[in-house]
């Protein structure tokens, strides 16, 4: 019998979404009205994988014209829905988070929850984050019906929306709702906004509800493009609204007439496809943010994805760059970075080809995880570079120090000549302690990299600082003091890279700007430096002697020298969860298993996150009997909360311990050793199994038992050599279970000590065991034949 395409295809089809199932952890949004209602989101599997775990540092929203992105992209949920990071080297980023204020994550689902890699990378940069309210079509009228009900139905949900942001750690909702409504629902609906406010601003400090324009007082849905009488009620009730983007040149100064005081609270929206928007979007975007610039209110960038879905060229990289040059030609910066302590870039966008830790590569596999975004340099877009000048990239060919890009400089550089590339703009206030930095270099040996710093004093007086591996001449007249730093030996852990380090004392100080210089050494410290190669740069100054090429890996700035005092590995409890175990070919095996570790005294350690590395370890039988042999620690993923799900990882036929380390990561950059990382190791499986039903006991874990998740009607595949632990089985016990069941599990457990009790028990102990094996056996058999279905 043949099947038709259509059956074949259907019978390829994947298995429902189960969101109580242990799987890949994902981000998804709620889609009905229910969903919500129920709060069944929080019993999810994916939900702990789903809470942000970078803190907005700072609350406050500036008093000025600001621009919030809408990311509207392909349907939401693409590449950033991996919450553990994906395998798309390409995928979609954002990397100007210094010309965004507020970032939304929108689609056309009812509640859309912002994947967490977004709210961690928006917030270390400053960022607000906003989830996505909306009703549309036939179901949405449905919704609000069910939702604008009572005046208690509407704080219900209200209530439920600021929960989840709450709990998952960002900012608070967009609000759109786009159906007409009954009039008779209006009073609800302004109840709805105005209760999901006030419990946002109580729950989280500096929330935002934002009202798009879409439905009015009156309940018509009838875009205003515009702050006026028939959408202020709402305007009035929250934070801000968002202005359909159908504007025409004078509702920006009309709009802020309306607001008043809160003109910088009404956002004019800007669609970048341009579809009706004023100046037609997409190359000219800018000509709409000139306007709202010079009529003093917000703006919003629409789908800026644009440059991305429709391929703009040559590439993404130098079209992304381009399109958010001309947003800042027009608005300017408006986040800066340094602006607290420790400060740590290693300038990653959270994609690439390869991944580094601390000067070593630990992964040459293709990936995506914006998550991983370091700070993102302040890097100026110069079109149609001249062949006799420095080109500045983002390289995410060359070698890495840490994450996954490294910044490069490339080009024709002649001697006496300098160039200089703006890095960051911060705002960072100095005190006693003294400023240290550390920054990582490869280049030729004729190429050196410095850092310009700029500095700025309550009395306006400016000074500027190089610190540079080799003094010069020509560059020792631009600056105010030049410090030569001193170089770190690291080759042996970061082969090929220089790591310099230096300090200085700017108390009351601001520091305002970091550069880096590109130059040149003197021409007899240059010859020096090749004959003797002992300053560690490449040499490969075989080329012409004006040819430039340096790369810099990472810059850290913090107010000691040392390193942070990781918790020692013993002061953290690993567990193994949801445990299975699946056979493969010649012996092998494949294991999936949900790793979370804590602090055992219950404080938080100030991390940035977690290297996952695996250790498979294989029995010898040479030497001592019954030893083990170290494996090689494979990198297999990152974290950023206390958990790691490890799906589907093979394991050779051979290997009968696998060993998972879990690398703490400093917000300064350092990383734990892994000898002294926590871990969790766990024995492969034996391939005999008994099997015992158990209905619906939850989860079940220890690290010397092989469980999968014990849902209704699932089966628990015990191994009897290495089952249960005297806590494990007072677990199992639980007075809550049928008699007939403990019985089972004490039947279980006799048995196993039984066949361990060779080399422990004397002969009289081994009888007395055997007897209440025997009296045990009678009792099940009484409780089988009193009508009681036994499996044995």
């Amino acid at each position: 019998m043949s099947l038709t395409n259509e059956a074949l295809l259907s019978t390829l089809d994947p298995p429902p979404f189960d969101p109580l199932q242990p799987s890949i952890p994902i981000s998804y949004p709620l889609k009905t009205i229910q969903e919500l209602e129920s709060r069944a989101y929080f019993k999810s599997f994916h939900y702990p994988f789903n809470k942000s775990s970078v803190p907005l540092k700072s609350s406050v929203l500036d008093d000025r014209p600001r621009i919030l992105v809408c990311h509207d992209m392909q349907g939401g949920y693409v590449d950033d829905k991996w919450v553990q990071g994906g395998k798309n080297e390409s995928a979609y980023a954002i990397w100007h988070w210094y010309l965004i204020d507020i970032f939304v994550y929108f689609s056309h689902n009812l509640v859309t929850l912002p994947p967490p890699c977004w709210t961690n990378t928006a917030h270390r940069h400053g960022v607000k984050v906003l989830g996505t309210f909306i009703t549309e079509g036939s179901d949405g009228i449905e919704t609000c019906n069910k939702l604008l009900a009572t005046k208690e139905s509407a704080q219900m949900y209200a209530e439920r929306l600021a929960e989840l942001a709450a709990d998952l750690g960002f900012d608070g909702w967009l609000m759109n709702i786009e159906v007409s409504l009954d009039p008779s629902q209006i009073p609800n609906l302004k109840e709805f906004i105005s209760h999901l406010t006030q419990t946002m601003h109580s729950s989280v400090p500096g929330s935002l509800v934002i009202w798009y324009d879409s439905v009015t007082i009156t309940g018509e849905l009838s875009y205003q493009n515009q702050l006026n009488e028939r959408n202020k009620p709402f305007f009035d009730i929250c934070d801000g609204i968002f202005a359909n983007y159908w504007w025409q040149e004078d509702y920006p100064k009309l709009s802020a007439a309306v607001a008043g005081d809160r003109k910088y609270d009404v956002y004019m929206g800007i669609d970048v496809f341009g579809r009706g928007t004023y100046g037609g979007g997409e190359w000219n975007t800018n000509v709409a943010l000139d306007v709202c610039k010079k009529d003093d209110v917000s703006a919003v960038l629409f789908a800026p994805g644009w440059v991305y879905e429709t391929k703009q060229p040559p590439d993404f990289q130098t079209a992304q760059n381009k399109w958010w040059g001309l947003v800042e030609k027009s608005w300017g910066v408006v986040k800066f970075y340094p602006n607290s302590l420790p400060f740590y870039s290693n300038f990653d966008q959270g994609h690439g080809y390869h991944i580094s830790v601390e000067g070593g590569q630990v992964s040459n596999a293709p990936w995506n995880n914006i998550s991983s975004q370091g700070f993102q340099p302040f890097l100026e877009y110069k079109d149609n570079p001249t062949p006799d000048s420095i080109q500045v990239l983002v390289d995410f060919k060359e070698a890495s120090y840490s994450g996954g890009v490294n910044i490069t400089f490339k080009g024709t550089l002649k001697d006496h000549n300098d160039f200089t590339a703006r890095l960051f703009q911060g705002k960072l206030l100095l005190g006693e302690l003294p400023l240290h930095m550390t920054y990582s270099v490869q280049s030729d040996g004729g190429s050196l990299l410095g850092l310009s710093l700029q500095f700025s004093s309550t009395l306006n007086e400016r000074i500027s600082v190089l610190i540079a591996p080799w003094e010069t001449n020509q560059l020792s007249n631009k600056f105010s003091q030049v410090i030569v730093p001193n170089r770190v030996n690291k080759q042996e852990l970061a082969p090929g890279w220089v790591i310099q380090e230096s300090s200085i004392e700017m108390n009351g100080y601001t520091l305002t700007e970091i550069h880096a210089v590109c130059y040149r050494p003197k021409p007899e410290i240059g010859k020096l430096s090749l004959e003797h190669k002992s300053d560690g740069h490449n040499d490969k100054l075989a080329q012409g002697p004006s040819e430039y090429f340096a790369v810099l890996g990472h810059i850290t700035i913090k107010t000691s020298k040392d390193n942070p005092v990781f918790p020692p590995s013993s002061s953290w409890l690993v567990e193994g969860q949801y445990i299975k175990w699946s056979s493969g070919s010649q012996g092998s095996k494949s294991l999936s298993v949900k790793i979370a570790w804590k602090l055992k005294d219950g404080s938080n350690f100030q991390s940035s996150k977690y290297n996952i590395y695996v250790e498979k370890l294989a029995k010898t039988t040479v030497g001592n009997s019954g030893g083990r042999v170290e494996g090689i620690q494979e990198y297999i993923g990152v974290a950023y909360v206390e958990a790691f799900y490890v799906y589907d990882l093979s394991i050779p036929s051979t290997t009968t311990t696998l060993k998972f380390i879990i690398q703490v990561c400093g917000v300064d950059g350092a990383s734990q050793k892994l000898d002294d990382s926590p871990y969790y190791q766990l024995d492969v499986e034996a391939s005999n199994h008994v099997t015992i039903p158990i209905r619906n006991y939850g989860e079940m874990t220890s690290s010397r038992t092989s469980w999968t998740n014990a849902n209704p009607g699932r089966r628990l595949f015990i191994r009897l050599k290495d089952y249960g632990t005297p806590r494990l089985l007072g677990d199992l016990m639980g007075y809550d279970r049928p008699l007939q069941e403990r019985a089972r599990y004490v039947f279980v457990d006799m048995l196993r000590r039984f066949g361990k009790m060779d080399t422990q028990l004397h002969t009289i102990e081994r009888r007395l065991l055997l007897m209440s094996l025997v009296v045990l056996s009678m009792i099940l058999w009484v409780l089988n034949h009193n009508g009681m279905k036994t499996y044995w």
